[in-house]
């Protein structure tokens, strides 16, 4: 340690400005930053003993440290050398050609729906009015994009055990202003994507796989977010991997990929990264609109955009955060593995996760369902894991059409084969069209399953649980 501390001598400041080259006194001062950052990161964040067992979390280490440092010496501050190694890195890791970059996992599912109402995209475009079959026991920023680009969600129920839209109700729902169709895979279990495929080329729908919660987990094989049209993910800290805030948006389809970049950066045409000019060859010979040709490409906007970019510092997280996302999704796999096995013995109350059939889930959480016929409810079970000092977690909105989102203002929508029904106007008929979203509301929460949990605190998660049913 003293020979780095020893930067801090005179002497040996003089030596380093007496170097000329500048490339070789960057590497010199990088390499013992560096160092400094592993002994700051040892000495003082190092994790201390924890009496809470949290349901998600993020892992890092001094390498996430002298990554952000890194990044911050170049004092770029926007997109730039980190970003464009982790689109790359990302995009190879799933097995897609593009990779894009955006600043949560929730702006990537808006960047999504808002990237299919493209002119661009000729009579394939979503248009107002168009539907958009989802689930309503999920995220609400799933749902939320539909609402905001003025098409009309159609909520079809789940399946208990996967969590997963039932893909035998998908056609049943199915009009001819059906357009596309956009769902997650919960709690990374992957949905049938080999029939909602089926469903989507018989009736010429576009997919979007929400796959934020979802990022190493497989289908067939594949890796999910590479069967979808478009496919999103986020990087928020209880995630898979994690930059902080972030996601990203991904696609095999190069014009889908320049429709999401233009969304994502202002709207604009030009597709030039930051601090680049003219990679077209053409920035003053364009004539677009009805504006004068030769307006300068720069400012010319297809469409009305947003700005959801990280900065390089998020990108330079989430590139080391890539190197660890191998053992990261075997260490979820793991713990699954020893949940399941030390709570199998209270399935007379509970119902277990079950995968999807011939899927490999990456899982994100641990769902539990306390049976209706159990003598507590998931509320009082809930209530003793965290008087217990164990997080849990709701399955998101459990039944997102009975929040107040919906309830108090008006959106139309349907449910089913329904017709459109105002949201201030539903009630309890309606929701009986959706009974497993209601047991998901009543009866499921989950626990987890992240990296950060070892064999000792699954053995505390399972001895909290016999207690529990001691009294039962």
């Amino acid at each position: 340690m003293e020979n780095y501390l020893s930067l801090l001598k005179q002497e040996e400041i003089n030596k380093l400005t007496s170097i000329k080259n500048k490339d070789e006194l960057d590497k010199i001062l990088r390499e013992n930053i560096k160092q400094l950052s592993r002994i700051y990161f040892e000495l003082c964040k190092k994790d201390n003993l924890r009496n809470y067992i949290p349901p998600s979390g993020k892992v890092l280490d001094e390498n996430e440290l002298f990554y952000m440092i890194d990044a911050s010496l170049d004092m770029w501050l926007t997109t730039g050398r980190f970003n464009d190694e982790f689109e790359r890195k990302l995009a190879e890791f799933i097995g897609v050609k593009y990779a894009l970059t955006t600043n949560s996992g929730s702006s990537a599912n808006l960047l999504a729906i808002s990237a299919l109402t493209s002119y661009k995209l000729g009579e394939k475009r979503l248009k107002e009015g168009d539907e958009v079959i989802t689930v309503a026991a999920g995220f609400p920023t799933t749902v939320a994009p539909i609402i905001q680009n003025r098409l009309v969600p159609v909520f079809v129920d789940v399946e208990i055990g996967t969590y997963n839209i039932d893909t035998k109700q998908i056609e049943e729902a199915i009009t001819d202003k059906t357009k596309a169709i956009f769902v997650a895979h919960t709690l990374g279990n992957p949905f049938n994507i080999e029939r909602i495929l089926e469903i989507a080329e018989k009736y010429n729908l576009w997919v979007i796989e929400d796959n934020c919660d979802a990022l190493g987990s497989k289908y067939n094989g594949k890796y999910t977010g590479s069967f979808g049209h478009i496919s999103t993910m986020s990087f928020y800290p209880a995630h898979h991997i994690t930059t902080g805030e972030g996601g990203a948006v991904i696609t095999n389809d190069y014009e889908l990929y320049k429709i999401i970049m233009s969304f994502r950066d202002w709207g604009r045409d030009c597709w030039c990264p930051p601090g680049k000019d003219d990679t077209c060859g053409r920035r003053f010979n364009w004539k677009l609109g009805n504006l004068p040709k030769g307006y300068d490409h720069k400012y010319i906007y297809s469409h009305l955009g947003y700005n959801l970019k990280i900065t390089d510092w998020q990108a330079a997280l989430g590139l080391a955060q890539l190197e660890k996302l191998p053992q990261f999704i075997e260490k979820r796999k793991e713990n699954f593995e020893l949940l399941y096995e030390g709570l199998k013995e209270f399935e007379k109350y509970l119902i277990l996760p079950k995968a999807t059939e011939n899927s490999e889930p990456a899982w994100f959480g641990f769902p539990i369902t306390v049976k209706e016929e159990a003598p507590f409810s998931k509320f009082e079970l809930v209530r003793y894991l965290e008087n217990n000092r164990m997080g849990t977690r709701q399955l998101f909105a459990g039944n997102m059409l009975r929040h107040p989102a919906f309830i108090e203002n008006d959106i139309r929508l349907r449910i089913l084969n329904s017709d459109i029904i105002n949201s201030k106007e539903l009630c309890e008929e309606h929701y009986k069209l959706l009974p497993n979203t209601d047991i998901v509301m009543n009866g499921t929460f989950w626990i987890g399953v992240w990296p950060g949990l070892d064999e000792t605190d699954i053995k505390k998660i399972k001895n909290i649980f016999t207690e529990f049913f001691k009294n039962v």
